[in-house]
């Protein structure tokens, strides 16, 4: 993916839905099933102690009802993106938390 954007309307895609979050507020009341996603870190690669090439790694949790959710499978697939640890249940929902590297 080449910029942010990019990725969210793509994650929009995946989930057939506008209820992609990035970075979203406490007080904001999501709509469900869901994704929200966050910058986790940046990856490098150096040489003669200069940074020439980096893309951002994202943490992404998809919050769903459905505890074999086809979207998680949707998720799986995409370039770089792994699941993190187990699913686990939150507030009755799903959460499938993946990281995503987007080299």
């Amino acid at each position: 993916m080449a910029s942010r954007l990019e990725l969210h309307e793509e994650l929009c895609k995946i989930l057939g839905s506008k209820n992609v979050y990035f970075n979203p507020p406490e007080s904001l009341k999501m709509q469900y099933p869901a994704i929200r996603y966050s910058l986790n870190d940046y990856g490098n690669i150096s040489a003669n102690n200069e940074v020439y090439l980096q893309w951002p790694d994202y943490s992404l949790t998809l919050i769903d009802k459905d505890p074999d959710s086809p979207i998680a499978k949707k998720l799986s697939v995409l370039r770089g993106c792994r699941l993190n640890r187990s699913p686990y249940v939150a507030n009755g929902f799903w959460h499938f938390p993946f990281n995503l590297k987007t080299t």
